[in-house]
């Protein structure tokens, strides 16, 4: 079973059938406007949902490395920069979803909007601090950086994930929910503190590949 996964994360096809899966969500929410299926107010859906699926791209990114170390399947690593590259696009929509029905592309009333609020500044500086990080996602970007410049940059990855995590905290506390928060937080606190554990961990503990 474990050679047929291989297999099929190393298929030619495995990255097409990974971009088009990535693509539903945003199709999903163009039928969903064109059909006025999202409920009384579309604009207010498109932007949360935009953000949910930008949360959960980062989740998935930041677990290829743990499920490449826990089920031995190193071929995942190929799927990580397109699903990085999705959750910055989703990232953008959301950001653009904001700055579109909310705010009419005024600049000034953005900044300001940014300003005053700490949950849009906080959304706003984890969007910021995912531009480097798509910026430089290419071969190219790597050589001209050097490798561990590279991976020290892209460590910027656990910032953003917290300040989305606080951003998405702050949004639901307005209504008091917080059940899908917590899931989140769950899946990021495993995935974080598993990052944490290989960084401190002695090294006679530490497992034999590098994360």
């Amino acid at each position: 079973m474990s050679a047929l996964r291989k297999t099929l994360l190393l298929h030619p096809a495995a990255k097409p059938v990974l971009f088009a899966l990535c693509l539903l969500p945003l199709a999903w929410l163009v039928y969903a406007a064109i059909a006025d299926q999202l409920g009384a107010n579309p604009a207010e859906a498109l932007i949360r949902r935009t953000g949910d699926w930008t949360l959960r791209g980062l989740c998935l990114t930041l677990a290829i490395t743990p499920l490449r170390q826990w089920t031995g399947l190193h071929a995942l690593a190929r799927l990580r920069r397109m699903l990085g590259l999705f959750t910055f696009f989703y990232g953008c929509l959301h950001f653009t979803c904001y700055s579109w029905l909310d705010q009419g592309f005024e600049l000034d009333v953005i900044a300001r909007d940014i300003a005053k609020r700490p949950f849009i500044l906080v959304g706003f500086s984890a969007w910021l601090l995912m531009v480097p990080l798509a910026a430089t996602s290419f071969n190219r970007a790597i050589k001209a950086l050097g490798p561990q410049r590279w991976q020290a940059l892209h460590r910027a990855v656990y910032g953003t994930a917290l300040l989305a995590l606080l951003h998405f905290f702050w949004m639901r506390a307005a209504k008091h929910n917080f059940a899908e928060w917590s899931v989140y937080a769950a899946v990021l606190g495993v995935l974080l503190g598993w990052r944490a554990w290989r960084a401190w961990a002695p090294s006679g503990r530490r497992p034999a590949r590098a994360a």
